[in-house]
């Protein structure tokens, strides 16, 4: 055979014999791991299939743990009875936290922006300068008025002068006619010329009044170019830069006075009649983690809404620190100014399963899951209104997590060794 027969032979021999080769090494090697896996047993077990023993040794005796939560030693709890007690009624709702005053601040008149003297989050006093529009028109206007009401002053005092010449010669004329030196139309012309210069001095009066109202008028028009604040409180907005043209429409800043918040609510139909101005409410803010804050029903309107049937109730949060801001979201609970008989549980046993509330009852040295209707939430705890009854012990701390049926070892208070009451 030649030599490019023998090259062509081993090659045909390498594309075939190595994929077949492969092949049967991947086949004896699983062959192998089901006959070591069937030896073994199944997943968890000894050789032989015996519990507790996994090849190899990771496993002795058994699982691992055993009992609740895991582990072999029963969990430690807390627990509790269901008590009777007063409870005030309360309501709670939803709301966003608005200050008190706000006031969007206008300039009184069109011009053009010159200057802009405050920002957003800047303190400002009532009376305060805000902002400034152009006003050199103005100010010659006004310089023009005053020159006016000068010339208006002088012919005034012009006018003065000849009527008190007019009725000199008036004077006069009299004396002569009595004496007979003049005619009775001289001295009528005379009288005539003082009544003219009088007409002339009230012409002259009325024109310096008219003259001061200009001024006055232009005086108010260039003060407008000033544009200050309403009230004393904090910029929460800017609108308008130097240069912008505004007019009457146009507003500046908004000023908001945060000293006081409000939070406007719906209310439902059947609750409004149970609140009055003044009742207490309890305003949680989650943006601080929902640390609460004190506040009182306001406002109460008269009128309610046709379509949902609940009517608009203003709450006035006192906020003296400025924490509060607008917008904040709010929840409220309001007191309805009532008391009632109620079953409590504590807090810490209330679980969830699911939508389900429920607690375990104790029973024995083991937990039983008990399904509960849950009411009001108070600081004294959640009311029951179905599912146990008063006396009934429930674990408290250490409630999550319990299976049912699951065994329990009571944790003892420290100050009473022999009591197993919850703490709650």
């Amino acid at each position: 055979m030649s030599t490019t027969g023998k090259r062509k032979g081993l090659l045909l021999f390498l594309l075939i014999g190595l994929p077949l080769g492969s092949l049967l090494a991947v086949w004896l090697y699983q062959a192998r791991g089901n006959q070591g896996a069937a030896a073994d047993g199944p997943p968890g077990r000894g050789p032989g299939g015996n519990p507790g023993q996994r090849q190899g040794g990771t496993f002795q005796g058994g699982p691992p743990g055993g009992g609740n939560f895991g582990g072999n030693r029963t969990p430690l709890v807390e627990v509790g009875d269901v008590t009777q007690g007063m409870i005030r009624e309360q309501l709670s709702l939803v709301g966003s936290l608005k200050p008190k005053e706000q006031v969007e601040v206008i300039p009184r008149i069109t011009g053009k922006v010159e200057r802009v003297l405050v920002d957003v989050g800047d303190a400002v006093r009532e009376g305060q300068l805000i902002a400034e529009l152009e006003g050199d028109e103005l100010g010659q206007q006004v310089l023009r008025g005053e020159a006016s009401l000068a010339v208006a002053q002088a012919t005034l005092a012009q006018r003065q002068a000849e009527l008190e010449n007019a009725r000199a010669e008036e004077a006069r004329a009299a004396q002569l006619m009595a004496e007979g030196l003049v005619s009775l139309q001289a001295q009528q012309t005379v009288q005539t010329r003082a009544r003219v210069v009088e007409s002339q001095l009230k012409l002259a009066e009325a024109q310096i009044r008219q003259a001061e109202a200009d001024l006055a008028e232009l005086k108010i028009r260039r003060q407008q170019t000033q544009v200050v604040s309403p009230l004393t409180g904090v910029v929460g907005r800017r609108y308008v830069h130097p240069g912008a043209l505004v007019n009457p429409n146009t507003p500046v800043v908004s000023v908001l006075r945060l000293s006081s918040m409000i939070t406007e609510v719906r209310v439902p139909e059947e609750h409004l009649g149970k609140l009055r101005v003044g009742n207490r409410a309890v305003v949680a803010i989650d943006a601080f983690g929902g640390q609460t804050f004190g506040g009182r029903v306001a406002r109460i309107s008269p009128m309610l809404d046709a379509a949902t049937r609940s009517g608009s109730v203003e709450v006035e949060i006192s906020n003296p620190g400025g924490q509060l801001k607008a917008e904040m979201s709010a929840r409220i609970q309001m007191d309805m100014g009532t008391e009632r008989q109620a079953l409590l549980v504590p807090r810490d046993a209330v679980v969830m399963r699911g939508q389900q509330a429920g607690v375990h009852v104790l029973e024995a040295d083991r937990v039983r899951f008990q399904q509960i209707e849950t009411g009001l939430t108070t600081d004294r705890g959640v009311e029951v209104l179905a599912g146990v009854r008063a006396g009934t012990t429930v674990v408290t701390r250490g409630s999550q997590g319990l299976q049912d049926g699951a065994a329990v070892e009571v944790q003892k208070k420290p100050a009473d060794s022999g009591s197993t009451e919850d703490r709650s």
